[in-house]
This record gives structure tokens, C-alpha cells and sequence, in this order.
């Protein structure tokens, strides 16, 4: 509220348009259709610059995301380990030079990702046409002159994640199903987690006094 016997403010901040009251409040995108076509132009002159290579750039491993909200989704990774190279046989010098991306730091925690990025590799290569860098002495690996020949750009993502569709499995509802009292049991399993300690004690304590017992009656 304003001080003193002053105007109650009610300013709108209505946008100038015409630019009266100094520089014209509203972004305009007038050149949308002109940066659409500047952009398709620089894809094209970068695809005839990295030909034959693909467009998409280097290959990438397929991880899960970190924390528990994303884990059980699958997304692509910085690079490979040097252990899922050397399981697919490539070495890791050569591997940048042959368009995948390695990641020196990221480490294989399980048998699942090195064997599924492996295979990932293992399948790559064996689609790669590798050109020589000197068409007049090819070395050992390089792809044959009528591979060249075949040899097209690919265009669009390179190896795309594809989700495995489960089949689901259909169950028949059983009596035994039906009488299972899960929240019974939920409450049952959660006391018996509270009641560990009390128990180990008091199973301690049952076992001192019985060495009294035995003591005193030894006394006797």
C-alpha cells in the first residue's frame, strides 16, 4: 500500500508496440521461417563436410540415468568404458578415430551393461565400412573397393535405444490368493523388523538368569 494520503497504484504496464515511449516492449519472431531455412542449410553443409560419416555424430552406450527416479529408464551415454571396448575387441586409441565415443571414467557396475554395450559394439563394427586414408595403399582392416562403392551417409539417429516389448504373463487367481491378507502380513513383517533388538536382549537376559538359577542351585 502506498504512504500517506497518495495514489492507489494500479499501473497495467501495458506493452508499447509502436516503440513511443522508447524501444518496443514485444519480441517479434518475424524471421522464424528464415532461421528454419539457415538452419537446414548449415545441417546440410556440416553432413557434406563429415561425409561419409553419420550425421549424428559418434556412437554412444546405453545407460540408466542416476538417482532412483530415473534408474529404471535407459538413455545414451557419454562414452564407453575401456572395458566394454576390450570385451568387443576394439582398441581405445583406434576407437575415436572409428566414430565411437569413449568415457574413461564411467565404470561397469554390473554384467548386464558391459554385456549389452559390448554387443552394441560388436554390432556397429560390423556394419562399419572403414574408407582408407590412402585410397592407393589400403592397410589391414580397411574396407574393399566394392564396399566403398556401397557406402551411403546414414542420416538420422545412429543405433536408437529400442524398448523390448515384455509379453505379460496371465495368472490364475488361486482360493489361496484370495485369503492372503497382505496388509496382515505387511504389519507382521514390519514388527518383527522393530522387535530384533528387543528380542536378542531379552533372549540374553533369559539365558543369564538360567546360569543364576543353575549356580544357585548347584549352592544348594
Amino acid at each position: 500500500m502506498p504512504a500517506h494520503n497518495n495514489v492507489i497504484a494500479n499501473a497495467h504496464f501495458k506493452k508499447d508496440w509502436q516503440g513511443i515511449a522508447g524501444s518496443c516492449r514485444v519480441r517479434t519472431w518475424f524471421n522464424q521461417a528464415g532461421r528454419k531455412k539457415s538452419r537446414r542449410i548449415a545441417r546440410e553443409k556440416k553432413a557434406a563436410a563429415i561425409f561419409p560419416r553419420p550425421t549424428a555424430g559418434a556412437l554412444r552406450p546405453v545407460v540408466h540415468p542416476p538417482t532412483q527416479r530415473y534408474n529404471f529408464k535407459t538413455r545414451l551415454g557419454r562414452g564407453f568404458t575401456l572395458e566394454e571396448l576390450k570385451a568387443a575387441g576394439i582398441s581405445k586409441k583406434m576407437a575415436p578415430t572409428i566414430g565411437i565415443a569413449v568415457d574413461h571414467r564411467r565404470r561397469n557396475r554390473s554384467e548386464e551393461s558391459l554385456a549389452l554395450n559390448s554387443k552394441r559394439l560388436k554390432a556397429y563394427k560390423a556394419s562399419l565400412i572403414l574408407f582408407p586414408r590412402r585410397t592407393a595403399k589400403p592397410k589391414h582392416g580397411d574396407s574393399e573397393a566394392g564396399e566403398l562403392s556401397l557406402a551411403a551417409q546414414l542420416k538420422g539417429k545412429l543405433m536408437p535405444i529400442v524398448k523390448e516389448a515384455k509379453p505379460l504373463e496371465m495368472v490364475t487367481v488361486t482360493e489361496e490368493m484370495k485369503g492372503f491378507k497382505a496388509y496382515q502380513k505387511l504389519r507382521t513383517e514390519r514388527m518383527n523388523v522393530w522387535q530384533v533388538g528387543p528380542r536378542i536382549k531379552k533372549a540374553e537376559e533369559a539365558a543369564k538368569k538360567a546360569e543364576e538359577d543353575a549356580k544357585v542351585a548347584k549352592m544348594k
